[in-house]
């Protein structure tokens, strides 16, 4: 399989700008993709604040951050993704807009290209049947901070061929990352045994077991994690981790895995984490 050049990114939140600057940083042309051009701007933007502090901390020279910023284009058009190798979809965890992204996307690429998936529990295998390429598609699922998080997790659907795979994997090693690969299973190995775990914690503080603070001390001090749960859910964004917790419970029918009431009251009430200056935790949103 030809080295791929060009990568596209389909998605400029979070996760998709860390895509891409991942990608840029690893020498490959980017072609990263939103609708919204304000959303695009906001994005550049943060991949550039992101590189200059890459290189204040000497991680790269600053002729490398500028290097990495000029492999970056955005377009507001999915015709401009048509010349990628590789498409990474980071779009919302709905199954409906990835799905009719990846029927768009099937249509505009070389039937070579690789399409690959973002998201942190949807069914490869489901996505993929809404294209004409199920064997060259793929779950490619990065962790947060993209730049800084060293795994990938590549997930095969039950079509995806083994040179898929192979690309895929030796791809991540090239941006430096570890690949790890799983099987299509709903929220693959990451997500099925993080969202349990910070759903618990949050039935904890719904049943008033602890405060915030008590039940994120226990989980770093006791389990020598990074981040307590609480914490670390306001990261990912309330919503997203509901969002999970649901295709887990819909696709497994199994009570454990319901989403505590608390979570879906405070996503209801946009009270989504970081992203929204309040979660579990307050947060300075300048």
């Amino acid at each position: 399989m030809a080295r791929i050049q060009t990568v596209g990114v389909c998605g400029s939140g979070t996760m998709g700008s860390g895509i891409a600057q991942t990608f840029a940083q690893g020498k490959f042309n980017v072609v990263l993709f939103d609708v919204a051009q304000a959303q695009l701007d906001r994005a550049r933007k943060g991949i550039e604040a992101s590189l200059q502090k890459f290189a204040a901390k000497g991680k790269l020279t600053a002729e490398e951050a500028q290097a990495a910023v000029t492999r970056i284009k955005t377009a507001t058009s999915a015709e401009a993704l048509t010349p990628c190798g590789l498409v990474v979809e980071a779009a919302p965890e709905q199954f409906e807009i990835k799905s009719d992204l990846f029927g768009k996307l099937d249509k505009l690429l070389d039937p070579s290209a690789i399409l690959a998936s973002n998201t942190s529990s949807i069914s490869i295998t489901r996505l993929a049947a809404t294209t004409k390429r199920p064997d060259r598609f793929i779950g490619m699922h990065f962790m947060n901070p993209v730049p800084l998080m060293p795994l990938v997790e590549v997930i095969r659907g039950h079509l995806t061929s083994p040179a898929t795979t192979e690309a895929v994997v030796a791809l991540a090693k090239e941006l430096g990352k570890t690949p790890v690969e799983a099987n299509d299973a709903p929220g693959f190995i990451a997500n099925r045994i993080l969202m349990p775990m910070i759903n618990e914690a949050v039935f904890a503080l719904h049943e008033n077991v602890g405060t915030r603070e008590a039940i994120d001390s226990v989980m770093k001090l006791g389990m020598n994690h990074p981040m307590g749960p609480l914490q670390l859910a306001d990261f990912i964004g309330l919503d997203v981790c509901l969002a999970i917790l649901e295709v887990l419970e819909s696709e497994y029918k199994d009570p454990k895995y319901r989403p505590c009431i608390l979570l879906r009251n405070m996503v209801r009430a946009g009270l989504l984490g970081k992203k929204t200056g309040r979660g579990f935790y307050e947060y300075s949103t300048t």
